[in-house]
């Protein structure tokens, strides 16, 4: 059995794990883990830890930019994995409503497409204390 799919099938048995990756499959950006807890609303060590088991698990790619690491989807070419892609990416839009929200907010802060603040800054409480 491959072990990847193994891997991937229990990244996504996270619920958290599970948003991250759901939402990168809806906005078709790449996120960094500043972005990421201000969108999950979870820890730096949480975050990071679940980026980095998603890229474990064969479904994520990592990219360092200056001091930020923006993780993007990785393309599957298995069917199997693909399947798998596939059944996460239909799951009911609303179930999700409020990350895109938040993640969608989160993106109007990038100056020339790059994050430019750390997470829990103030410009960030500010927007979301605006909604």
């Amino acid at each position: 059995m491959d072990e990847k799919y193994i891997d991937a099938l229990k990244a996504l048995s996270d619920p958290k794990r599970l948003r991250l990756f759901w939402l990168l499959l809806h906005i078709d950006q790449r996120i960094n883990v500043a972005e990421a807890m201000d969108v999950i609303g979870d820890t730096q060590y949480n975050v990071s830890r679940n980026l980095k088991l998603l890229h474990k698990a064969g479904l994520l790619t990592p990219e360092k930019q200056g001091k930020w690491v923006y993780y993007t989807l990785r393309k599957q070419t298995a069917p199997h994995c693909k399947a798998l892609v596939d059944s996460v990416k239909f799951l009911p839009k609303e179930n999700f409503a409020e990350e895109t929200k938040r993640c969608l907010l989160r993106f109007s802060m990038r100056v020339g497409g790059e994050c430019v603040i750390g997470s829990n800054s103030e410009e960030w409480l500010a927007l979301i204390n605006q909604e």
